[in-house]
């Protein structure tokens, strides 16, 4: 991973739109992001404990900090109801300089945020 990227793209599945809604809410309402784009539909194939497993899934995709991502993944581990998450963090590393500065502003822990 760049370690230069001040910003990341986080990927995470889940089980169902429901489920996917209340991650995003939390997430976003704890400054752990400052976006997160809900999109359904997904078919996941996957080996899982010796076996071929086909799901439908939910994908989240996360703005986040490089700086708030260690409480991003310890909250998505504590809350998401799969036994082993997918939780993949890439870099960004361009984008319009004032949504970043956005994404830094809203993942400040201390900024006011609605609750969920």
């Amino acid at each position: 991973m760049n370690t230069d990227s001040a910003h990341l793209l986080v990927y995470c599945t889940c089980p169902d739109h429901n489920v996917a809604v209340q991650l995003a809410n939390t997430l976003v309402a704890e400054a752990l992001a400052a976006c997160i784009n809900i999109v359904p539909g997904l078919t996941s194939i996957y080996a899982w404990q010796g076996q071929l497993e086909t799901d439908t899934e939910v994908l989240l995709m996360i703005k986040t900090t490089r700086e708030r991502y260690p409480a991003l993944q310890t909250r998505l581990e504590a809350l998401h109801p799969y036994e082993l998450p997918e939780v993949i963090a890439v870099p960004i590393e361009v984008g319009l300089p004032t949504y970043l500065e956005w994404v830094d502003s809203a993942c400040q822990p201390n900024t006011n945020k609605p609750k969920p």
